[in-house]
């Protein structure tokens, strides 16, 4: 039988994208995805009682709290969520591969294109609470740490990721503030499933960025996103990070991702160099490679 990866998160944007290019990309695997409606991870009876039935031969951990705002108001809910469930997961996956997906917010944002061996200074909940999970998960030798920051996507119901939120703000006849003074080197979701994959057949651990190779501000990803997304016209407003109210947001969260690219099979993309080679929209905007 082939062996069983486990995809937690798989609700979610990453999640999704993972279980839908299984079958291209982890051919060799059987691959089951668990969401919060199968089991919460921070019951960690269930959790564990779970595993012990499913007898998985890797995890990769999607499952977080994400939104900077939900970690700001609850930040207790946060900690239990990204860092103690994933604790409990990584314990109990201490003899075989774990691929934990965190996030470029661990960085204070002041110096951009970072490598993996700079200095993190979350400034944020969200930030701080990735930061202690990264550090329980590189405890276990085997086990993979994931940085990640700006994923395009299309979730199942229209509510995961930045372009989808983006989206559904403008055909509500909002306004889209996009700041630009704020950076990110957004990365396609179908690039970063295959990008887990492959590096779960490579076989190999420690800590690893993942973005795409253009560092792009906000108002420019939203100027990109014009011709493919016409409810964007006449609702993007440019803005300057200087007048943001809300929980702190580092100011540039660009990755350099050499050493993941020296394992891929396949270039990571530039955000607009990807959407320039779509010569048309297709089923999935997003999914790698184009069709």
């Amino acid at each position: 039988m082939a062996p069983l990866a486990l995809v937690t998160g798989a609700a979610g944007l990453i999640g999704q994208y993972l279980l839908r290019s299984a079958r291209r990309w982890a051919s060799g695997w059987d691959v089951r995805g668990l969401s919060r409606a199968e089991v919460d991870l921070t019951d960690f009876p269930a959790v564990t009682s779970l595993l012990h039935s499913a007898k998985p031969d890797a995890i990769i951990h999607c499952a977080a709290l994400s939104r900077t705002k939900d970690c700001e108001l609850d930040p207790d809910r946060a900690r239990r969520i990204n860092v103690q469930a994933t604790a409990h997961l990584a314990a109990s996956a201490r003899d075989m591969p774990f691929i934990f997906l965190s996030s470029g917010e661990v960085f204070d944002g002041r110096q951009g294109w970072y490598r993996e061996a700079d200095e993190a200074r979350p400034i944020n909940v969200y930030g701080q609470t990735k930061l202690e999970a990264e550090r329980v998960v590189l405890a276990n030798p085997r086990h993979t740490v994931l940085r990640i920051v700006l994923t395009a996507g299309t979730s199942l119901n229209g509510d995961r990721s930045f372009v989808e939120d983006m989206c559904r703000t403008a055909r509500a006849g909002k306004d889209v503030m996009l700041y630009a003074d704020e950076y990110r080197c957004p990365l396609p979701a179908g690039a970063i499933a295959r990008a887990v994959w492959e590096l779960l057949d490579h076989g190999r651990s420690g800590l690893f960025h993942l973005g795409g190779g253009e560092r792009l501000s906000r108002w420019e990803i939203g100027e990109a996103l014009l011709p493919w997304y016409p409810e964007l016209s006449g609702r993007l407003i440019k803005g300057s990070a200087r007048n943001h109210a809300g929980a702190p947001r580092p100011a540039d969260l660009s990755l350099r991702c050499e050493k993941i690219q020296a394992l891929l099979s396949f270039p990571l993309p530039g955000f607009r160099t990807w959407l320039a080679s779509r010569s048309e929209r297709g089923a999935d905007l997003w999914d790698y490679p184009p069709p």
